[in-house]
């Protein structure tokens, strides 16, 4: 447990991999679900990590690791693009809230990344102009064509966030100095397995 009884880093990213376990086998718990649970949280917050994902309606964090209210500090984008409002939202959990452990979560069939995909094989990039913003800057990790390339795509979109989250100013030195974790997973969505990257 850290200084302030909240799970490591490595606890929470254990927990959260056994909550997801569950949720592969249809064993679900949905803890932290109550009127008490709600009334409890009014008082603050002291999630055990946060998680940047995709804003697909597929890929919700709190169900897909089995968890619930308070649990987890959640930011979700298309293809869990990363923008100033993303990291000042993360900036705060991480800094205000002291949350431990950041999982960057891409996903199977990201339509996100298909469209960058397409773009960087030489498609029209998407109208309106911020969709194309969103899908240009996951655009330079791609290359080649169809399942097989949306599949890397996926993987080094998160690899690349996840490199680039530990260079931003306002987490750095948390990274440097242990109190932040940053870790890559991609979920798949036939099977609901999370897989660390």
């Amino acid at each position: 447990m850290a200084n302030d009884g909240r799970p490591t880093a490595t606890e929470a990213w254990s927990t959260m991999l056994e909550g997801n376990r569950r949720w592969q086998r249809d064993e679900t718990t949905g803890p932290h679900r109550t009127a008490r649970d709600r009334e409890s949280a009014v008082g603050g917050q002291a999630p055990a990590a946060m998680v940047l994902s995709c804003a697909d309606s597929r890929v919700p964090a709190e169900l897909v690791f089995d968890l619930g209210l308070g649990d987890l500090f959640v930011v979700r984008t298309a293809g869990q693009v990363v923008d100033d409002a993303v990291r000042g939202t993360l900036a705060y959990g991480a800094g205000a809230l002291g949350i431990p452990l950041l999982v960057v979560l891409g996903h199977s069939h990201c339509g996100a990344v298909k469209a960058a995909v397409s773009v960087a094989a030489g498609g029209d990039t998407p109208a309106p102009a911020p969709l194309g913003w969103l899908v240009g800057d996951i655009a330079p990790v791609c290359s080649g064509e169809g399942d097989e390339a949306v599949a890397a795509a996926v993987d080094a979109n998160v690899r690349r966030e996840v490199a680039q989250l530990g260079t931003e100013p306002a987490l750095a030195e948390l990274v440097r100095d242990g109190r932040l974790t940053i870790v890559g997973a991609r979920y798949d969505l036939e099977t609901g397995a999370v897989v660390g990257l």
